[in-house]
């Protein structure tokens, strides 16, 4: 028991970090705590002393259970690709928290993630976000170093069209709270000073019971303001929080949580809204206090 003991607590060492891989590779909260816990399960069936590295067992492992998780997706549409908002990771807006998210990923930048290939995603993720070498990489993927550096590069390529976020999480914080104030009092044109003209919004709602999916892209300052001025009735209970380390803002009413937002800036101007409105995925969610 004390071996087993000693095990977990070593495991458990390498928890964050493996949840964040995971994260990244599968978008999804709940996909990357099964995924982290299935390493656990093969560590524990293994023999441990035979592992030299175990960050590295371990990092491995994750990573080949998240490449068969991709790989095995057959719910994934083309056409819903462009509506598909990854699960945001939630906390509260806390000033002290802001100073620490320096390697948070936004949701933007996971919604590009998406669109890569299983072997594209996980060549970026293991090697441009945790510095893995490409014959690392290439062991987990099953492709030669070579063919590995080419799957990084067509995923860098892909992802620096990536919209980025401003720096200034003050800024960010500010911008976010003038839009839910204007939401709240129907100020149509507070709205639009508020966003970038070629403004993006990406709403995944999921799909309705016995139906299409209700997800939906809009494209323009118009269009995203007169949507924002439809769902109205929403916009008191509307609150801020972090969001993949960002400051967004999420919709609760009594103890439900019916919407996460995740806004980004440019110049000091709304490029890119992000919202997730999936009741059954928003339910694995925890509200942040």
């Amino acid at each position: 028991m004390d071996d087993f003991n000693q095990l977990a607590g070593r495991f458990e060492q390498h928890r964050a970090q493996l949840r964040s891989v995971a994260y990244r590779m599968l978008g999804s909260v709940s996909e990357a705590e099964d995924a982290v816990q299935e390493a656990w399960l093969r560590l524990s069936r293994s023999d441990a002393s035979e592992i030299q590295n175990l960050g590295g067992w371990l990092t491995t492992v994750v990573s080949r259970v998240c490449l068969d998780q991709l790989r095995s997706r057959k719910t994934r549409r083309e056409d819903s690709l462009d509506v598909f908002v990854p699960d945001p990771i939630l906390s509260p807006l806390d000033p002290a928290e802001e100073a620490v998210q320096a390697d948070a990923v936004g949701l933007a930048m996971m919604v590009v993630l998406e669109k890569l290939s299983p072997a594209e995603r996980l060549a970026f993720v293991l090697h441009d976000m945790f510095g893995l070498s490409f014959d690392e990489v290439a062991e987990i993927v099953g492709k030669t170093p070579a063919a590995a550096r080419q799957l990084a590069s067509r995923a860098r390529r892909r992802v620096q069209g990536a919209p980025a976020t401003d720096s200034d999480l003050s800024r960010q914080r500010e911008v976010v709270e003038a839009f839910l104030a204007a939401s709240r009092s129907g100020d149509f044109e507070a709205l639009l000073s508020l966003l970038d003209p070629d403004v993006v919004l990406r709403a995944d709602a999921g799909t309705a019971v016995g139906g299409p999916a209700v997800s939906k892209l809009m494209r323009g300052a118009l269009a995203v303001v007169e949507q924002a001025v439809m769902f109205g009735r929403l916009a008191p209970h509307g609150r801020l929080a972090l969001v993949n380390g960002y400051p967004g803002a999420i919709t609760v009413v009594g103890d439900t949580l019916l919407g996460v937002m995740d806004m980004t800036l440019h110049n000091g101007k709304i490029t890119e809204i992000n919202i997730l409105a999936d009741l059954p995925r928003l339910e694995s969610l925890s509200i942040p206090a």
